[in-house]
C-alpha cells in the first residue's frame, strides 16, 4: 500500500509499505480520511527526535476510519465500526497516565511520530491505545473528513480548558490559521464578549471575521498592544491565546493582559530559541496567569467529537483541499505552501 513516510536522516518519501499485521488486543483500521498537520510538516523539514537515524515512520496522526479487523481479546469493537482515534499513547504506569493525560506522559508514543500513522490505507491501533479509551465510535452522520479534524479541535479544547474564557470576556487570539479559527469557534461557544484576532496575512484576517472575530489586527503594520488598549479603554484583555510560534506574540500577549488576565501559550517556539523577555513584575502586580498546552487528552478528544457531532462546531470551512492517496506528494506540497487551511487525504 502507498504511504507518506519520513526516514530520519533521509527525509520524506511517498513509497510502498506493507499492510500492517495486528496482534491480540489490537485493531486494524482502514483510513477514511486523514489530514496534514503542521507537526507533519515540521517532521518533514526538521526531523523527529523520537526517531533514530535510518528509522522510518508513516506520517499522519489526525484521522478516522473503519475497523477492518479485531485482535484477540478485544471487546466493544467490531469490524465495520466507524471510529476516530486520539493519537497520543501513554505508558500507562506514570502519574500523568494515572490522571488520564497520556499526551503528557514522558514516555508517550504517537501515530505519525514514532509509530506508523494514517497517511496510507491501513493503520494498526496498538493495544495500549485501545485500553486507554482513545478509540472513539463515530456518529453515523459524521463524515470521515470532519472526524479527522476532531484531533486538532481537541487540542484547542485543551487550550480553552486552561485559559478559561467566560461570558462577556475579551479574548485576543494571535494566529488565524486552522487552529486559530477553531479557537474562535470555541470562544463563541464559551460566550466571549469580544474576539480580537492578530495575524499578518490579510486573507486569514478576512476568514477570521467570517468565522466570528469581531476585530482583526495586523501585527506587521500596527502596534497591537496599543491598539488593544484603545479598544478596551485601557483595561486590556481578559484572556490571550497565542496560536502561533512567534516570540513577539508571546511577549505582546503578556503586555496586553488586564488585571487577573490569563494567557495560554498554545504554539511552541523553535527549539534553538525557546525563550522570551518576560515582565515578571506585570505578572506579580496584575495577578496574571501564564499557562500553556501541548496536545489533547482522550477527554478533550471526546468533548471535541461531541461538539462536532452535535453541529455546535462546523469544521467544513477549514477544509480547503482534498486529495486521494495517489496524490500524496501533491497533498504535502499544497499543505507546505502556506496557502492552504487543512488538507485532507481520502481513499481512492
Amino acid at each position: 500500500m502507498i504511504a507518506a513516510t519520513f526516514t530520519q536522516g533521509a527525509g520524506f518519501a511517498v513509497r510502498e509499505v506493507a499492510r500492517p499485521e495486528i496482534r491480540d488486543g489490537e485493531l486494524l483500521v482502514r483510513v477514511g480520511a486523514a489530514s496534514i498537520c503542521g507537526t507533519d510538516l515540521r517532521i518533514v523539514r526538521h526531523g523527529q527526535r523520537k526517531l533514530s537515524d535510518g528509522e522510518s515512520v508513516v506520517l499522519g496522526h489526525e484521522f478516522a476510519g473503519t475497523i477492518e479487523a479485531v485482535g484477540g481479546g478485544v471487546t466493544g469493537y467490531a469490524p465495520g465500526m466507524r471510529v476516530g482515534i486520539a493519537p497520543n499513547i501513554g505508558c500507562g504506569r506514570c502519574a500523568l497516565c494515572a490522571r488520564a493525560l497520556p499526551n503528557m506522559c514522558p514516555e508517550y508514543t504517537a501515530f505519525g511520530i514514532n509509530i506508523d500513522g494514517a497517511h496510507t490505507k491501513y493503520v494498526r491501533i496498538p493495544a495500549a491505545c485501545v485500553a486507554q479509551g482513545s478509540v472513539v465510535p463515530l456518529p453515523d452522520d459524521l463524515s470521515f473528513a470532519h472526524a479527522a479534524l476532531v484531533e486538532p479541535l481537541s487540542c484547542a479544547v485543551s487550550g480553552h480548558r486552561s485559559v478559561r474564557v467566560t461570558l462577556g470576556e475579551t479574548l485576543v487570539l494571535f494566529g488565524a490559521g486552522p487552529i486559530g479559527l477553531m479557537h474562535i469557534l470555541l470562544a463563541r461557544l464559551r460566550g466571549a464578549g469580544r474576539i480580537i484576532v492578530a495575524d499578518p496575512v490579510a486573507a486569514r484576517r478576512e476568514q477570521a471575521c467570517t468565522m466570528g472575530a469581531d476585530v482583526t489586527l495586523d501585527p506587521v503594520t500596527e502596534d497591537v498592544v496599543d491598539r488593544l488598549m484603545t479598544l478596551t479603554d485601557g483595561l486590556g484583555a481578559d484572556a490571550v491565546i497565542t496560536a502561533c510560534s512567534v516570540h513577539a506574540a508571546q511577549e505582546q500577549a503578556v503586555a496586553m493582559l488586564a488585571p487577573y488576565g490569563r494567557v495560554c501559550f498554545f504554539g511552541g517556539l523553535p527549539k534553538d530559541r525557546p525563550t522570551i523577555t518576560l515582565d515578571s513584575n506585570a505578572v506579580h502586580y496584575k495577578n496574571l496567569v501564564i499557562t500553556g498546552v501541548t496536545g489533547g487528552a482522550p477527554v478533550d478528544f471526546r468533548a471535541a467529537m461531541s461538539l462536532v457531532a452535535s453541529g455546535r462546531i462546523d469544521l467544513e470551512p477549514l477544509l480547503s483541499h482534498r486529495f486521494s492517496l495517489s496524490q500524496l506528494q501533491e497533498a504535502y506540497d499544497t499543505a507546505g505552501s502556506g496557502e492552504a487551511m487543512r488538507v485532507v487525504i481520502t481513499p481512492e
